[in-house]
């Protein structure tokens, strides 16, 4: 999701040269079972405003993963094909027990139509525009998996219900296969289904990338109200699909947090919504709850441990607010980012990242500066406590 705000300018930084470390190939297909007791702040990096990059400008990076054969990045451009086509860039950061050192773009691709062209913008063709947010990628296939939003425009003269997409592709962005969207997220042109621009906001492997889960930043519409400022039993979908058969085969509510602030004015735009999910294994997940108000330039990030064991499968509830019998996902908070005394913009993607030089796992996230100048492309590295 594009959050628009407003607020100071971020200062240009220089790219700088990047320092490679290792990983052990054995790692590669095992998707390890992460007993996460807390997260250490280490640093941040800003990309500077406007970069441009085998001419693209970098910015709206709604996505990253790691891959541990290359040690690089992908990130995932939320440019709906209006500045530049839709695409995603790799990437090489450089880590040290201090922070990052530095970062560099190695290479853009551009996604690409089933019919191996670019996808256009609203302008030349709304229909199949897409919204990338979500990107994740399979060592065992050597893919990627990205994510689209749709669109959901109701106007008399100008009408575009488009749903939304789980799409897979190959290194160069080439078009290879795509999932099996369930009828309860198709976009429609009554309040029923997901809400515009609120769709499939977070995506992680599981299960040693035989399980996909996805998540819905807020909730649909039949199941209930978006997040207020006030408890208000807001919930969203986080979906299981088999990688095999590309099928949605359960789907779990979970409840968000009130919005964090209250808007100035009070009833100006506000959101809280989940902007990523990331798996530690049997069936757990890092969910980033990310509240926006209007008036101020910061989010608030909170990042929850929760479990699906004991939540109930709700993929055949129509509606939570006409069916309220289900257990939802149970979470408990790790950070609440207010609480470390920075800055912190729209943090929309996360992964796991390299080993420290004290053997100790990383966690990377990055936020999407909506292409604006006021906003940063702002990358932060924790460390893990088991």
């Amino acid at each position: 999701m594009q959050l628009k705000k407003s607020g100071a300018l971020l200062f240009p930084f220089f790219i700088l040269i990047f320092t490679s470390c290792t990983t052990p190939k054995k790692t590669l297909f095992t998707q390890p079972k992460e007993n996460i007791t807390g997260i250490k702040f280490l640093g941040e990096y800003e990309l500077p405003f406007a970069l441009n990059y085998k001419n693209t400008t970098v910015g709206g990076l709604s996505g990253i993963d790691y891959d541990v054969l290359s040690n690089s990045y992908y990130f995932i451009c939320d440019d709906r094909s209006t500045i530049n086509p839709a695409r995603y860039y790799k990437a090489n950061i450089s880590i040290t027990q201090k922070g990052i050192d530095t970062m560099f773009i190695t290479d853009m691709y551009f996604l690409l139509q089933p019919n191996g062209t670019k996808y256009p913008n609203n302008k030349q063709d709304p229909f199949n525009t897409p919204d990338p947010e979500a990107i994740r990628f399979n060592p065992k296939t050597r893919q990627i998996t990205w994510s689209s939003e749709g669109e959901r425009i109701l106007k008399e003269s100008d009408t575009v219900l488009s749903d939304p997409a789980i799409r897979v592709i190959d290194a160069q962005g080439k078009f290879a296969d795509s999932f099996l969207i369930p009828d309860n997220l198709r976009i429609r042109s009554v309040e029923k289904g997901p809400r515009q621009n609120s769709v499939f906001e977070g995506m992680s492997y599981a299960d040693n990338y035989k399980t996909l889960f996805i998540n819905v930043e807020e909730p649909c519409y039949e199941d209930g109200p978006r997040a207020g400022i006030s408890e208000n039993n807001a919930y969203i979908r986080i979906l299981k699909f088999e990688v095999a058969s590309k099928k949605n085969t359960a789907q779990y509510a979970y409840k968000l947090d009130p919005v964090a602030h209250l808007p100035e004015p009070a009833t100006a735009f506000s959101i809280n919504g989940v902007s990523e999910i990331l798996n530690t294994g049997d069936d757990k997940l890092l969910v980033i709850e990310r509240s926006f108000s209007t008036g101020r330039m910061a989010c608030t990030i909170k990042v929850f441990l929760t479990d699906l064991k004991d939540a109930t499968d709700i993929k055949n509830n129509t509606s939570l607010i006409e069916n309220k019998e289900f257990k939802t996902a149970n979470k408990t908070l790790l950070l609440n980012m207010d609480d470390l005394g920075i800055y912190i913009d729209n943090i929309e993607g996360l992964t796991f990242g390299p080993l420290l030089p004290n053997g100790h796992k990383t966690l990377l996230f990055v936020a999407d500066n909506n292409f604006n100048p006021l906003q940063k492309s702002q990358l932060l590295l924790f460390e893990v406590m088991e």
